[in-house]
């Protein structure tokens, strides 16, 4: 059986690759991806907590699921946003887009 720590160790190394890609990347497309990445790293931590504390409640597995969805519907309305934005700037690069700026 896999220890905790290891779950734990992936979580904290999937995260701080989010965390990198959020900071670093330019595109508004690869940005999704990485708070994508990041909310993953956060279910791979509900479901090993359950799974470890308490493994006869499956809370934590309920639990990834509806952030699973909540997760999906937020990279929809983001993808929709983006192309609305494309279709009027012509780029998804988030530097380049100044629409809040007077």
């Amino acid at each position: 059986m896999v220890p905790l720590h290891h779950y734990l160790i992936l979580s904290a190394i999937l995260f701080c690759i989010g965390l990198y890609g959020l900071f670093t990347r330019r595109s508004a497309i690869g940005i999704l991806l990485s708070l994508e990445i990041m909310l993953n790293s956060a279910n791979i931590n509900f479901a090993a907590f359950s799974k470890f504390v308490t493994p006869e409640n499956p809370i934590g597995q309920i639990f990834v699921i509806f952030t699973i969805g909540v997760s999906a519907a937020a990279a929809v309305v983001g993808l929709a946003i983006i192309v609305a934005i494309y279709r009027n700037y012509k780029t998804i690069f988030v530097d380049e887009i100044d629409i809040m700026k007077w």
